[in-house]
């Protein structure tokens, strides 16, 4: 399961990598446990974790890459003592004691931040990834079909209720019928809003009561073998109004004009702009709160981060300005908050190709 990162010039330079990241040492090995790091080298790989996770090691991580105990008194006794070393981390989530922390154990190295290297490692896809996807996808789309069944029962006026249907009472059961459906876990803590709480792009589910004809957003995914989904659809329990099917069609224009511009080659700054000059041209451009995207995969937030470059800023090019490359899964989901009134946002998950792209989510967005 090992991938090799033999494309990227600046990782191939170094005598070892230090892999500490749990979604990184998922990628790398398939282990999942909280406990352990590994150690890369262009010769032979190495798995230190504790007792816990041993035999669990054993049986999971691929039989060329050694597992052993007692990792401190190993990294001690390490060949990567015997001679000046340069050790790639990735300092995205390696705290500064922990690095010091490693620079005692390993003394004769200089350790080198490689996070964007790695990001962009982890961006593009292989075919098991992308059909571990899918199957994600798919578990998060009918979920969504079945939350919806639930809303026009309590959109009938003649079924009998006990109580009124809560916020809080959905989000409780997308996470029941996600482990009924075969997912492992939620991708994130699903965003379940009625009425005019949709104008809160994050909303935090409350018992705010299901009222005949609210407006309701869902924003959810989960996770099926490691990898995770994510979608955002508007459900209209009545007519919409003129304003908000007005606000409805801007969104989903603004979708498919950064999905049109979607291809290999393309960096993620044009496609947040495509959505967010489209918002702007129409009036709404204050509206719009956040990035257009973003990478996803093992985590729910992965490279590239679509959203536009602010005046003045320090941010990476790598945010904004990095070329995506075929084989990358990214969301486009733009969005309109209008505060008091309601807001809308339509979310899909693509897949960059050569010529083009390929929407993941096949469930309808139609108004």
């Amino acid at each position: 399961m090992i991938r090799q990162p033999s494309q990227h010039s600046k990782i191939d330079q170094l005598d070892a990598i230090l892999v500490t990241d749990k979604s990184n040492l998922f990628y790398l090995t398939g282990f999942r446990g909280s406990k352990g790091f590994l150690i890369l080298t262009k010769k032979n790989s190495t798995f230190y974790t504790d007792g816990r996770y041993i035999e669990y090691a054993k049986k999971t991580i691929p039989p060329f890459i050694k597992t052993k105990l007692n990792p401190t008194k190993g990294l001690e006794l390490s060949s990567l003592n015997s001679s000046r070393k340069t050790i790639g981390f990735d300092g995205k989530f390696m705290t500064v004691n922990e690095l010091e922390k490693y620079k005692k154990i390993i003394r004769n190295a200089s350790f080198v931040n490689i996070s964007e290297d790695i990001k962009q490692l982890r961006a593009v896809k292989d075919k098991t990834e992308l059909l571990l996807m899918r199957k994600s996808q798919k578990i998060t789309e009918k979920i969504f079909l079945s939350i919806k069944k639930i809303i026009q029962q309590n959109q009938d006026q003649n079924r009998k209720q006990t109580s009124p249907i809560r916020e809080i009472d959905l989000v409780w059961k997308i996470k029941s019928l996600a482990f009924e459906f075969g997912a492992e876990d939620l991708s994130f803590d699903p965003i379940v809003s009625f009425g005019k709480n949709t104008s809160m792009p994050h909303h935090l589910p409350d018992k705010t009561t299901f009222k005949k004809g609210d407006i309701v957003m869902i924003d959810m995914g989960v996770k099926y073998k490691g990898y995770c989904s994510d979608m955002t659809r508007m459900i209209f329990t009545k007519k919409p109004t003129e304003e908000q099917k007005k606000i409805f069609n801007i969104v989903k224009k603004a979708q498919e004009a950064s999905f049109k511009k979607a291809k290999h080659g393309v960096t993620a700054q044009e496609l947040d702009s495509a959505a967010r000059d489209f918002i702007k041209e129409e009036g709404y451009g204050e509206f719009f709160q956040h990035g257009t995207g973003h990478g996803i995969g093992i985590d729910i937030h992965e490279f590239p981060s679509l959203s536009a470059q602010p005046s003045g800023s320090n941010q990476t090019k790598a945010n904004t300005q990095n070329k995506i490359e075929a084989g990358t899964v990214i969301t486009i989901e733009p969005g309109i908050y209008l505060p008091g009134k309601f807001g809308i946002r339509l979310e899909n998950m693509v897949l960059i190709k050569k010529t083009g792209a390929e929407s993941i989510t096949k469930i309808s967005n139609s108004l």
